[in-house]
């Protein structure tokens, strides 16, 4: 039988599909591209905004209409957060984000009863359920998904009760799988969760410095990437690692939401300004080339023109080298759904405008820092003679010249752009 699955939203949603994709093809199942050709058709769906659940929908629409005889399983957030408006999709088998692990079984069971299957529970009472890839074929960098949950409860975020409390990998179950990923030939790993750097703290027995430590004592390992911190999660201990450990990469996402402390405390975010920066000063004086990374939320409720103006001054000051813009999306359950000081949708989009204007300066100016400096590319995609890949330090790197893909070469950047610099063989 032939299979496919279309995965929406983040690292850990792709994570758990690259996961179910290789348990159907160890079970003979075969992957199609084409999901209107298939036997079974995985939706894994993502609700962090109203739009990633209307495609979410849309998407499962189309599949029910272009392959009527197909096993459709809907899975993910958008599930959990709207399964009783799915009701109506012809959905065979419909979970939330526990039993991904048991995808075979699931179709198994329904091949033998022909049952629809609903299953959900209780979010704030779920273990870590343990999933482990064996191979990433089409990414030089592999993905290991260590954590899942958060307990922030910030005011604009559904992700919370969708995704339930945090919970860990277990230390040496991370650890065996980094290890047979670097033994499959992956040179760089990216640690993933939905709040990755709580990481071990429900328990305090480690946490993600210490995961860091020890999968860096593996030789053939060449770099240790995060997906995304919070500055509350960066201690000093995390920050000696940055300094210290080659392996740690030059780069970090950490999400700012706001510039504004008025709006910072409407958000339920657990930082002021000045903490945030003091953090990141901390940060590049341990690595002085990091790249550092962000998302801001504009026209959130009660966002004046004096707020937004003070989110834009305080990205200067921090000289993010990208800024991920997302207007202000209203989420049914969170807190902030229910405030009444609304930011009309017009006024969202001229501040989006402005301030992805300030992100391409940035960007640009952070880009041109490399012009004549000599970097280490991990090769990634080579097409028409032209070879790309990134630093340590997440910087894009083109090179007019055909290199072997998943090896490491020294580049001279000659040219910068706003999103990738361009370099020779040095």
């Amino acid at each position: 039988m032939k299979f496919s699955i279309i995965t929406f939203g983040c690292k850990v949603n792709s994570y758990e599909s690259e996961y179910m994709k290789e348990q159907l093809l160890k079970n003979n199942y075969l992957y199609n591209d084409d999901y209107k050709t298939s036997d079974i058709v995985i939706v894994n769906t993502c609700s962090v905004t109203n739009t990633a659940d209307n495609k979410c929908k849309k998407m499962i629409r189309d599949v029910r209409r272009d392959n009527k005889k197909a096993i459709l399983m809907v899975c993910g957030c958008t599930a959990e957060n709207k399964r009783e408006t799915l009701n109506d999709l012809d959905i065979d088998i419909l979970i939330g984000n526990k039993e991904k692990s048991l995808v075979v079984k699931l179709i198994q069971d329904y091949l033998l009863s022909n049952d629809k299957y609903i299953k959900f529970y209780n979010t704030r009472k779920l273990e870590f359920e343990d999933m482990e890839v064996k191979e990433f074929n089409d990414l030089t960098r592999a993905y290991v998904k260590i954590q899942d949950g958060c307990n922030n409860y910030c005011a604009y975020c559904i992700i919370p009760y969708v995704r339930g409390s945090i919970r860990s990998k277990k230390f040496e179950e991370v650890v065996k799988e980094v290890k047979n990923l670097v033994a499959k030939g992956h040179k760089e790993i990216v640690f993933t969760g939905i709040n990755t750097g709580a990481y071990g703290k429900e328990t305090g027995e480690y946490d993600l410095t210490d995961l860091i430590r020890e999968v860096s004592k593996i030789k053939e390992l060449e770099r240790i990437r995060i997906s995304s911190i919070e500055i509350t999660e960066i201690n000093d201990k995390f920050i000696l690692e940055l300094k210290n450990n080659s392996k740690l990469c030059g780069h970090l996402h950490v999400s700012l939401q706001s510039g504004s402390e008025r709006i910072l405390k409407l958000m339920n975010r657990k930082y002021t300004k000045e903490e945030y920066l003091e953090k990141i000063n901390k940060i590049r004086e341990a690595r002085p080339n990091i790249n550092l990374t962000t998302d801001v939320i504009v026209g959130f409720p009660f966002e004046t023109e004096e707020d937004f103006n003070e989110c834009i001054d305080f990205c200067k000051r921090v000289r993010f080298s990208k800024i991920h813009v997302f207007p202000y999306s209203v989420r049914e359950g969170t807190k902030a759904a229910t405030m009444s000081d609304q930011v009309p949708n017009n006024i969202k989009k001229e501040r989006a405008r402005r301030l992805i204007k300030i992100d391409e300066e940035l960007q640009l100016a952070y880009n041109k820092e490399f012009i004549n400096k000599v970097v280490n590319v991990l090769i990634e995609e080579v097409n028409d003679g032209i070879s790309t890949g990134h630093t340590e330090n997440f910087l894009k790197v083109v090179v007019n010249q055909e290199l072997e893909p998943n090896k490491c070469y020294d580049i001279l950047v000659k040219k910068a752009n706003i999103l990738d610099v361009w370099g020779i063989l040095n």
